[in-house]
């Protein structure tokens, strides 16, 4: 049994590497250690940005229950309601010796030995570029040789983050930073959801860049890990916390913008060697994965499920999945639920459609479906069929061949609020608020009416 853990991950990334089948991106460390892993190829965020997002992968528990439903970083303050529900403090009680090394945005931002003392780690060492984490996990990693104890090291990059550069044109923030290069050599992939354009191009190119930058960052610790004869006694994961920064994707409940790379290498375990999983899996299974591969203590606060039956005895994978967005630079409402093949989004606020994650007030990726000057507001609700629409596109909301599943998605959303306690469900903040709440309810009681029609 691997005593170790290695996590790895990332911002902004989805699931734009070659392992997940984009041929145009450079990331041969990734996919290697792809390859020697089980790879998720459905697995989801619980919410389209930073904090919620990775508070729930760190915790194992939805944004409603952690409590983090925005940003951690000033002006915004969100926070862990328990900081000891943190992997690192769940780890740290069982022996193990715990360090952070690069991004943390999981909490409210403290100096790192404050963050420490909070979370559970031995050490914390906030922030850097690529050169700078790997320089410190490298070490870390030599540190953790010459111990007894076991180690749960959580290295994350800033890459491939939007990041200022004397290099951007006027108004536009991109992807090349001070380091990055534009990678079009094997050409660029633009996703179906935007428009084809010589803008997009670009923009994709330094998006490669910077993936193909981070990917050398995780080749040059995987390599360290090797060189010291860890490998065999480290689970390795790599992970992200939501999609990529463009329009119609981060910042969205769309699957650009939940869905995620997920895979773990488990040495000993050989059910976990070269898989691809297709069910669906939550980042809040990623903690209680973990404590079973680790023989560590169990929790029942922890609302994920162990991905450990799922892979080795091939039990049933999720029915459905959840994704929650509230507040990241303004209040944006939205809860979805999400199964195999179809997807309901409730929309709780006028805002518009999709929120601009390009940190620029210059566009260069459009979506394929801005068909006006504006992108316009949302519908209350939406419905797509994700075996024929992947890119959700059509909205079926009001499609009649569709309503009964569009009442047991809405059923499984409602009880879902009701189960986290959700605090939308109170007080609504506005018309459309109160409007969007009805609506679920009615159409989720009309459900729960016919289901008790047929067992009786």
């Amino acid at each position: 049994m691997a005593r170790h853990i290695l996590l790895l991950h990332c911002h902004d990334l989805g699931r734009f590497l070659g392992a997940y089948g984009v041929t145009t991106v450079t990331t041969p460390y990734l996919d290697a250690l792809a390859a020697e892993s089980t790879v998720f190829d459905a697995a989801f965020a619980t919410s389209p940005h930073c904090s919620p997002a990775r508070a729930s992968l760190f915790t194992g528990s939805y944004p409603q229950r952690h409590g983090v439903l925005g940003l951690t970083h000033e002006p915004f303050g969100w926070d862990l309601v328990d900081p000891t529900t943190h992997i690192a403090h769940r780890l740290h009680r069982t022996g193990y010796r715990t360090e952070l090394i690069g991004v943390h945005h999981e909490s409210r931002a403290l100096p790192d030995k404050e963050l420490a003392a909070r979370l559970g780690f031995d050490r914390v060492r906030t922030g850097g570029d690529r050169d700078v984490v790997v320089e410190r996990a490298t070490e870390a990693l030599q540190r953790a040789a010459a111990s007894d104890r076991p180690f749960y090291l959580q290295v994350g990059f800033h890459e491939p983050h939007r990041s200022p550069s004397d290099r951007d044109r006027a108004g536009i923030m991109g992807f090349l930073g001070d380091r990055v290069e534009p990678d079009s050599a094997n050409g660029v992939s633009i996703p179906a959801y935007l428009s084809d354009t010589a803008d997009a191009h670009e923009e994709i190119a330094e998006l490669q860049g910077a993936v193909r930058h981070m990917d050398e960052g995780v080749g040059a610790i995987l390599s360290e890990l090797d060189r010291l004869g860890l490998a065999d006694d480290t689970i390795v994961v790599f992970t992200t916390d939501h999609g990529l920064a463009l329009p119609r994707a981060k910042c969205t409940l769309y699957d650009a913008g939940v869905g995620v790379a997920l895979f773990l290498r488990v040495p000993g375990r050989s059910a976990w060697r070269a898989r691809r999983i297709t069910g669906l899996v939550s980042h809040v299974d990623v903690v209680p994965t973990l404590l079973e591969l680790t023989a560590s203590a169990p929790s029942d606060d922890i609302a994920g499920t162990s991905l450990v039956n799922l892979v080795e005895q091939d039990a049933p994978a999720r029915t459905f999945t959840y994704g929650q967005l509230s507040y990241h630079t303004y209040f944006d409402p939205k809860r979805s639920v999400r199964s195999a093949d179809a997807k309901l989004i409730l929309n709780l606020s006028n805002a518009p459609r999709a929120m601009d994650p390009t940190q620029s007030w210059m566009h260069r990726s459009i979506p394929v479906d801005l068909t006006g000057p504006t992108i316009g507001t949302s519908a209350v609700m939406e419905f797509y069929d994700l075996a024929t629409d992947p890119d959700e596109l059509v909205n079926l909301i009001d499609d009649p061949a569709w309503s009964e599943r569009i009442a047991a998605f809405a059923d499984a959303l409602w009880t879902w609020m009701q189960d986290t306690e959700d605090p939308l469900l109170s007080r609504p903040a506005s018309p459309r608020h109160a409007l969007a709440l009805t609506t679920l309810e009615q159409i989720a009681r009309t459900h729960s009416a016919a289901s008790i029609g047929a067992r009786t």
